[in-house]
């Protein structure tokens, strides 16, 4: 049966050989017909490419019709020729795609013309020869490929002309694409121009708005890429000269003729006439001379749309009452301008005189590129006398074309300087109601002597009161608005003084750098005038620092209510220094917007900073003081869960210590403990587990402080969450388990409280905001909810409440749990005197850095 299948598979296998090569013969018939087409098709391409050359290069065009039409002639005839050689093209028999077959694969003896020729001799020996040769050929096909054409390509072009007009027709096409260049339709069309157009040239050309950075438009370099419809910008200016000609041309738009400029200085050319006219529309350019038109071009105009503005956030107040507004504004082409308008909601009444004009509120517009603008600006206008009143909010953007963009209104009360001294406090609204209207003068005198009248009971201070008797004075000795304005002005810097000191005038020339600094960037100042205003930048900002801390000296207890953020923020004077070269590197190197945009976030984080009286007032609000002792307690929470800790840990080295008696060991988890485990060091198990249980007497009074706490703050109407709840269960737990020696629980329950007690802090400020109206907060003091975050120099910002670390997350008891096998595999590993030197160095490293 074998035998059988084999003879039976093995004709099966011959046969599916055998149609391979036919179909691969097939195939060899194709690609000699392809090597015997390319030949003759090359001077067909070559005529064409010749064609193309001609029109790109714009010689159809430039010659005159008679020559146009016979060198199309000429082409026509060539390609005609050049198709000639194609009649002799015949396709390949299967004889010819057998030999190249056998020559391409290099097959002898004509092994694949032997299977299909036939033996004319029937004997029956000859019929076994025959077979056996043809299987000793056939054994010989095992791999027949075809292979590529090979078309003879230097035997019809020996002079290698195809590489001269491959070379020529690339440079055509690249040329194409000027505006002098022709089109492949050129050869088809007449070009002649009448001969009474003769000597006579058009130049015309478009030029946009500068404002639109657009280039000019060269409308007779060539019709090539412009459209039917040419869109322009409104306010473009078309220029169209003419030179030579008859002088009868006209240039028109939409039927209407453009005069003619008169030519400018004595070297004018006569000959050149010039027609100058914005485009008013959209229409249709032409040029005509009687009745022919020479040129024409339609215009379709593109308006200019007005600018959008928009407000992002309410405005807000900054802590120092410093106006922030946080708007987008954008525009087609780019923004020119952008500020707010300020109005009082009540008109002052007819025959009314203040004495200053309404607040200027500026906002930063970057010059380049400024197509749109999101950001966010702070303006101080305390000292303005609308602040404090309602006011009526509008923000304005204008384009380079004047155009105006507004936003919605916005009512609000702008912001004033909160006044905690009673006394400056009354000159300063003395102040207001002169400058609000001067007929009103009377009325400020009669407030000035009402405050002066028992000056030995409510002014302690003899230089104040002799200051706002000065300033009684210059009010009665006023003759004209000016001296009027010097004595408001007068009375604004006395209760600045009697409120704050020297810190005020401190802050307002720190004000007044920021403001001549963002001015000269915007105005595009030198260089030099750039660094001058940076050096007295710098020189304000170091004196308004001395002067807080010396206002911080002088009241120790500002100092103590401060938030250690609050403080942080105040006294890092490297930073600011770093944020002041950073402006000015972008300012001198050319990046006068990044310098305008980062010098306004500098005004808006030193607005923002929490000053002395603001943080004194604060310190006196009973609800803050609840605050400051939730505070208190979650910081002793933390250096109760660390000494836990601690001991826990020397308790687990003096049990390895005692486990493998290696005393190398323990003089080296010595070392590596440092100076707070020196003491530990030298205590036994049992005094570790001793000072564990003394912990428990500082674990049980935090818990009852916590209890206290939560009966305050339910007597301020606040409800305890359920995260004072849990922090007072873990708490327990934790003196439970202090007491019986378990530190490592002990340190687990005081995480979870720690992380109970933040949730519960988080609960009671939001509650408190509630209960103040301050969840909107608009103008509440506080900033808009977007600030939170990070200040410019990558800080937080600083809360108006102790910060409870509620960014800060507790780790879990399985974290914790992992960390401590983690340690406790280095240790042991590192107890292992036949480690390796290199991996008991890598673990001391690992340890160095968890200590």
């Amino acid at each position: 049966m074998n035998q059988n299948d084999s003879s039976n598979g093995a004709p099966a296998s011959m046969g599916n050989r055998l149609a391979r090569i036919s179909v691969n013969r097939q195939v060899t018939r194709g690609v000699i017909f392809l090597e015997r087409l390319w030949p003759r098709l090359l001077p067909a391409f070559g005529v064409v490419a010749l064609f193309a050359i001609l029109s790109w290069i714009g010689y159809f065009r430039a010659v005159p019709d008679w020559a146009r039409i016979a060198s199309l002639v000429a082409l026509l005839a060539a390609l005609a020729a050049s198709l000639v050689p194609l009649r002799r093209l015949r396709w390949p028999d299967a004889q010819e795609a057998t030999r190249r077959l056998e020559k391409d694969n290099r097959i002898a003896h004509q092994a694949i013309a032997v299977q299909s020729d036939r033996l004319e001799n029937e004997s029956e020996f000859a019929q076994v020869l025959w077979r056996t040769h043809k299987q000793r050929m056939y054994d010989k096909l095992d791999e027949v490929h075809v292979h590529a054409p090979k078309p003879d390509t230097p035997r019809a072009d020996p002079w290698g002309v195809r590489a001269l007009v491959a070379l020529l027709l690339v440079a055509a096409f690249g040329y194409s694409w000027s505006n002098h260049s022709g089109r492949l339709g050129d050869a088809f069309s007449s070009h002649a121009r009448p001969e009474s157009l003769a000597g006579i040239r058009i130049d015309a050309w478009v030029t946009p708005p500068a404002y639109t950075g657009k280039a000019p438009l060269f409308l007779t370099g060539g019709e090539i890429g412009l459209p039917d419809i040419i869109t322009v910008p409104e306010g473009s200016e078309v220029l169209v000269r003419i030179v030579g000609g008859q002088g009868s041309e006209v240039v028109a738009y939409n039927d209407q003729a453009i005069e003619e400029e008169e030519p400018e200085g004595e070297g004018a050319t006569a000959a050149a006439r010039n027609y100058r006219f914005p485009v008013p529309d959209s229409g249709r350019l032409e040029i005509r001379r009687a009745e022919t038109s020479i040129h024409g071009w339609t215009f379709g105009l593109l308006a200019d749309e007005p600018p959008v503005i928009a407000f992002e956030a309410d405005p807000a107040a900054a802590t120092n009452g410093a106006l922030e507004i946080a708007f987008s504004a954008s525009d087609d082409y780019g923004l020119e301008s952008a500020h707010a308008e300020i109005l009082p909601v009540e008109p002052s009444a007819a025959d009314a005189n203040p004495l200053y004009d309404l607040p200027e509120y500026e906002l930063t517009v970057p010059k380049r590129n400024a197509r749109s603008r999101k950001g966010r600006e702070s303006r101080d206008l305390t000292e303005h006398p609308m602040a404090g009143k309602a006011v009526k909010i509008t923000l304005v953007a204008t384009d380079a074309t004047g155009q105006e963009g507004r936003s919605e209104t916005i009512e609000t009360v702008l912001p004033a300087r909160t006044f905690y001294n009673l006394l400056a406090g009354s000159v300063a609204e003395q102040r207001q109601i002169l400058s609000l209207d001067t007929n009103d003068l009377d009325r400020a005198v009669e407030f000035n002597d009402a405050i002066t009248m028992a000056a030995e009971e409510t002014i302690a201070n003899t230089t104040h009161y002799l200051l706002i008797k000065s300033a009684r004075a210059r009010m009665r000795e006023a003759f004209d608005d000016d001296m009027l304005r010097d004595a408001a002005d007068y009375m604004w810097d006395i209760a600045i003084g009697i409120e704050d000191g020297d810190l005020s005038f401190a802050e307002r020339r720190l004000r007044d750098a920021q403001r001549a600094l963002s001015e000269a960037l915007e105005n595009g100042a030198d260089d030099e005038t750039i660094q001058a205003l940076m050096d007295e930048l710098r020189e304000a900002m170091q004196e308004f620092l001395e002067a807080l801390a010396q206002a911080m000296q002088q009241n120790p207890e500002m100092a103590q209510q401060m938030p250690p953020q609050s403080m942080q923020n105040i006294l890092r004077r490297q930073d600011i220094d770093r944020l002041l070269d950073q402006i000015e590197n972008l300012a001198q190197s050319g990046a006068r917007d990044q310098a305008q945009q980062l010098l306004s976030e500098l005004q808006r984080m030193m607005n923002n900073l929490q000053t002395g009286q603001h943080q004194q007032a604060q310190g006196d609000n009973p609800m803050r003081q609840r605050m400051d002792e939730l505070g208190e307690l979650m910081q002793q929470q933390q250096q109760l869960m660390e000494e836990t800790f601690d001991l826990e840990q020397a308790l687990r080295q003096r049990r390895q210590q005692q486990m493998f008696g290696n005393e190398g060991q323990q003089q080296q988890q010595q070392g590596e403990n440092g100076q707070q485990q020196g003491e530990m060091g030298d205590m036994t198990e049992e005094q570790l587990r001793e000072a564990l249980r003394q912990l428990r007497e500082q674990q049980d009074a935090l818990q009852q402080q916590l209890g206290e706490l939560q009966q305050a703050l339910e007597e301020f109407g606040i409800q305890p969450g359920e995260g004072f709840d849990e922090a007072g269960e873990a708490m327990g737990e934790a003196g439970e388990a202090l007491g019986e020696g378990e530190g490592g629980t002990a340190v687990d329950e005081q995480g979870r409280a720690l992380q109970a007690l933040r949730r519960g802090a988080q609960d009671m400020m939001n509650q408190m905001r509630q209960a103040m109206g301050q969840n909107p907060g608009p103008m509440n003091g506080q900033a808009s909810p977007n600030r939170q975050g990070r200040d410019p120099l990558g800080r937080p910002q600083a809360n108006t409440g102790p910060d409870f670390g509620e960014n800060v997350k507790i780790p879990e008891e399985a974290d914790i749990q992992r960390a401590r096998r983690i340690l406790e595999a280095i240790r042991d590993r590192l107890g292992d005197a036949f480690r390796p030197e290199m991996e008991r160095f890598y673990l001391e490293r690992l340890l160095d850095n968890n200590n």
